[in-house]
């Protein structure tokens, strides 16, 4: 077999790693095509003022006891593992998140925690009748009250639309089986048994940076014989009769391969296919993505905050997030005395902010950071600016029906295979897009049969499961 892979993101990387190990028995050519100047796609890694920052935070933490074992094949020992604080900035103070009651408390005030309780009290009485949104899910475990004040305004800076037209399905992804009850659990009886998913507060780091990852797979991959191209865009994929049978690049060149593996954009990809109905375009069109502008600063100080990444509620800046490369591994910073922040933006391509220059980008960014109070004026040195187009699949109200034709479509395609968090339209983490290399990579060599579509839908149970430790994989079942 010849198969192609379109983007070298954890998605595609790991398909072509996977595949890698059967050339010169199953497959005779394996190519990787990507646009950027390197593999990891958003996850990658880049080296900024004599350090290595990420394109933003990106931990890795799974249950599953298969991608553990994977990435730990690729990363060997060259990891660490990072004690996780994340917090919430909030009129002028922090907050723990996950929430703990009692910081929660002190943060807020009693005043505040007790409308908190008997706001979350009333939504128990009453319940909320609609979850199917965003805003009517995080209140019915929360209470109106605290949904407003941890939740609204940080949902709404990411998606660009109201709580009410966001899908629930971002909550039941991120946030999960979580509620204020969970919460308050996890902070009276922690480390008993009881932690969520998402109160994760250890993770393992590789000591190159995220990207280092996916660099490991390119070389591995490259060794046994596979082809990664970057700098190399693809224009579209080419059927004929319902099969795939090549790709036109974006110099116009074209390429015959019996799989292609996607994790373009869906709707790029969807729109550019030479065979496909008018009404799924249409449906295709419909789907949107959120852009995201990363603004690096190098801040002339090394004792800023303790957090890896803060969540920013604050409505007085459009900043959404802040990383500090500092706190993650001293590998990534060396000798360097200064610190690296990255501030979050995110916009539509109409909207001005994308179309700003790095110049007023970085001054923007510049008096955010000391308005927040984090950094004091004279402090940043430098900036850097990363534009990072179609980054979130936007999960409005009733995407799932436009997904669902498109999805159809795809499936029915011979040889085409669409993953990824652009190639799904999948709010992926790490893990999850690995899960779906490794599973489409089955499905080829195989003829595993898996359900693409379902990984991160429903939650997922496994039946053993296990956590990366400093000493490697410790394996518990369930």
């Amino acid at each position: 077999m010849k198969i192609a892979v379109i983007g070298a993101g954890p998605a595609g990387m790991t398909a072509a790693y996977e595949i890698s190990k059967q050339l010169g028995k199953q497959v005779s050519a394996l190519d990787v095509f990507e646009k950027s100047d390197r593999v990891g796609g958003l996850a990658r890694s880049i080296d900024l003022w004599d350090q290595r920052v990420d394109l933003g935070p990106h931990r890795f933490f799974s249950h599953d006891t298969k991608i553990n074992t994977l990435w730990l094949e690729v990363v060997r020992d060259r990891y660490n593992i990072v004690n996780r604080q994340t917090r919430i900035y909030y009129k002028k103070r922090f907050f723990d998140y996950p929430i703990r009651a009692f910081n929660a408390l002190i943060g807020l005030g009693i005043f505040e925690a007790v409308r908190c309780f008997f706001s979350y009290l009333f939504e128990r009485m009453f319940p909320t009748r609609d979850t199917s949104t965003f805003e009517g899910w995080v209140t019915s475990r929360f209470g109106k009250r605290l949904y407003t004040i941890f939740f609204k305004t940080y949902s709404e800076k990411l998606w660009g639309i109201s709580c009410r037209e966001l899908d629930s399905d971002f909550a039941a992804q991120r946030i999960k089986k979580l509620s204020l009850f969970e919460a308050i659990k996890n902070a009276i009886f922690q480390g008993k048994g009881n932690k969520h998913a998402t109160l994760v507060d250890q993770f393992a780091y590789p000591i190159g940076g995220t990207g280092s990852v996916y660099e490991s797979m390119q070389e591995q991959i490259e060794n046994r014989g596979g082809q990664v191209h970057v700098n190399t865009g693809v224009e579209k994929v080419i059927t004929s009769g319902g099969v795939t049978h090549s790709l036109q690049l974006e110099n116009g060149e074209i390429r015959e391969y019996d799989h292609i593996i996607s994790t373009m954009p869906i709707s790029l990809l969807v729109e550019r296919l030479p065979e496909v109905p008018l009404p799924v375009m249409e449906q295709a069109k419909k789907l949107t993505f959120r852009n995201t502008i990363l603004v690096y600063l190098r801040v002339d100080r090394s004792n800023l905050f303790t957090d890896q990444w803060l969540y920013i509620h604050e409505q007085s800046v459009d900043v959404g997030r802040v990383t500090n490369f500092r706190n993650w591994l001293p590998s990534v910073y060396g000798k360097s005395e200064s610190s690296i922040l990255c501030l979050e933006y995110w916009c539509y391509f109409d909207d001005e902010l994308w179309n700003q220059d790095q110049e007023e980008l970085i001054i923007k960014a510049g008096k955010e950071i000391v308005r927040t109070g984090l950094v004091n004026e004279g402090d940043v040195k430098e900036g850097h600016v990363v534009r990072l187009p179609r980054c979130y699949p936007v999960y409005f109200s009733g995407y799932r029906d436009i997904m669902k034709p498109v999805e159809a479509y795809l499936t029915s395609v011979e040889g085409l295979h669409a993953i990824g968090r652009y190639g799904a339209y999948k709010y992926n983490n790490q893990d999850h897009s690995i899960l779906m290399g490794m599973r489409v990579s089955e499905n080829i060599l195989d003829n595993a049969g898996h359900d693409l579509w379902a990984i991160n839908t429903d939650y997922e149970v496994y039946q053993e499961s296990s956590v990366i430790t400093k000493t490697g994989l410790v394996t518990k079942s369930s």
